[in-house]
């Protein structure tokens, strides 16, 4: 199917990225042998959304599980995300891509924060791709920390009380650290696991899912494209009869 004949393209498509360590592993490697290779997925997967017209694409990266790792690991894959923001910035500036990272951003380093910060006002003004990178994230703590902000609101404005008792779910979503993106349509985990490891538990409550053999490593624009194809054959009722 070419982009041209493409239908019912996701407004927003969500990569659980798994598999990086399997890959490496069945290639005699070290483990982060096979998150460098990750890397080309995501640059595989960005051209892909330019082209088919995908309006947000999003990465799950790292999540706050992903710091009991080892320390070594954790390092290495710190010190390439750095490397990757900066590589990558130009191009994805120079195509119209908005790059964000959304998590607990208090336990990165101040060195990765200043990258991130950078990349994000360079690339804030672009339209045609939304790149979000979710690092250092949990869909629990997500929901969490937008319980405080919203229990905080009513202890400094006491008179927004009423208001706040009163909000109905779509209120609550501005508390979320993905207040303003719209949740994803599709979330494709790859390396053959059925689950979603607690990622973006209150956005994904209609999302489609669709979970493939894939590592992530080998998931390129082929395989991103028959992702778009499983989708279009969905039919979502959002709880309604049709």
């Amino acid at each position: 199917m070419s982009t041209e004949t493409m239908t019912n393209v996701p407004v927003h498509i969500s990569m659980i990225m798994d598999g990086n360590g399997r890959w490496a592993k069945e290639r005699g490697k070290e483990r982060v042998y096979g998150h460098f290779e990750g890397v080309e997925s995501v640059r595989a997967c960005v051209e892909a959304s330019l082209e088919y017209g995908v309006k947000y694409l999003s990465v799950f990266a790292f999540s706050e599980e992903n710091w009991n790792r080892p320390e070594e690991e954790v390092v290495t894959l710190m010190g390439l995300m750095v490397k990757a923001m900066a590589a990558e910035m130009e191009a994805l500036n120079k195509n119209g891509v908005r790059f964000m990272v959304l998590g607990n951003r208090d336990r990165l380093s101040d060195e990765i924060n200043t990258e991130i910060d950078a990349c994000m006002q360079m690339t804030a003004d672009n339209e045609a791709l939304t790149l979000i990178v979710f690092l250092s994230y949990s869909g629990k703590w997500d929901i969490l920390q937008a319980a405080k902000k919203m229990a905080l609101e009513m202890i400094r404005h006491p008179e927004k009380r009423e208001e706040l008792e009163n909000m109905g779910v779509d209120g609550f979503d501005r508390f979320l650290v993905t207040a303003g993106i719209p949740d994803p349509d599709l979330i494709v985990r790859t390396s053959g696991e059925s689950r979603i490891s607690n990622y973006m538990l209150w956005q994904s409550a209609y999302s489609e899912f669709l979970f493939v053999d894939t590592l992530w490593p080998d998931f390129r624009k082929d395989e991103f494209r028959k992702a778009l194809e499983s989708y279009a054959k969905r039919d979502r009722r959002y709880g309604k009869v049709k």
